[in-house]
């Protein structure tokens, strides 16, 4: 085990890119989507997509307090159709809901990364261990999908907040929920801007860069393979 989980109480993981990867390469853009968008999206430019993207991701962001999966899947039936209206994609009605169903129902959109319950059995034996994830209402089925939802005592999910990650009251839930002060817990993310969330209120924070997209030069510790937590 590193050393610098030694002298501490609790270990806090995000899920996406670190205990899991998108299917797809994508969280958004699910298989289901991109086979039911097909050609009309291969025939947009990518600054298109991006711009289309941003204002889809807005509305998700202004409207994040999702307490069922039900309103899940509404809400991304909103996000595909202000998508697929921003681009002209063409998508029908019964297509947005489709995706959208899939996007909150179907666990094969997640992959898990080889050794995670390898590491989560090694660390629950020596620390209590929780989540602190942006996220919506079915990633309990996504948890238990990817074979670890035994492993964590307590869980800080955003949509039951209504906020995302840096916001600091994601981490005072997480403390609360464990009982313990930031400097007796770890934080492992793939973004450098969550980790400095943490470490501002004296959370240890790990960058995992499993994602070539997340290996930044950081002050923080980093690992690529959360194997390496227990070597």
């Amino acid at each position: 085990m590193i050393s610098q989980l030694k002298d501490r109480k609790v270990i806090f993981f995000d899920v996406g890119y670190t205990l899991d990867r998108p299917a797809s390469g994508d969280w958004m853009f699910t298989n289901r989507f991109l086979a039911e968008a097909g050609d009309a999206l291969k025939a947009r430019g990518n600054e298109e997509i991006r711009r289309a993207g941003e204002v889809a991701l807005r509305f998700l962001t202004e409207n994040h307090l999702v307490t069922t999966v039900e309103a899940e899947i509404e809400q991304f039936y909103r996000f595909y159709s202000i998508f697929s209206d921003e681009l002209g994609l063409g998508l029908s009605e019964g297509q947005r809901m489709q995706i959208a169903r899939d996007r909150a129902c179907n666990m094969e959109n997640y992959i898990p990364y080889p050794g995670i319950r390898e590491v989560l059995e090694t660390l629950g034996r020596t620390h209590r261990l929780g989540i602190i994830s942006d996220t919506w209402p079915s990633i309990e089925q996504q948890l238990e999908h990817i074979g670890v939802a035994r492993y964590f005592s307590f869980k800080t999910f955003s949509c039951f907040l209504g906020v995302f990650k840096p916001d600091p009251r994601m981490y005072l839930d997480a403390l609360a929920k464990a009982g313990v002060p930031g400097e007796e817990a770890v934080f492992i993310d793939d973004c450098v801007q969550n980790l400095e969330g943490a470490a501002a209120l004296g959370i240890f924070p790990i960058l995992i860069a499993a994602n070539p997209a997340s290996d930044v030069e950081t002050s923080f510790l980093k690992i690529r393979d959360l194997r390496e937590l227990i070597r």
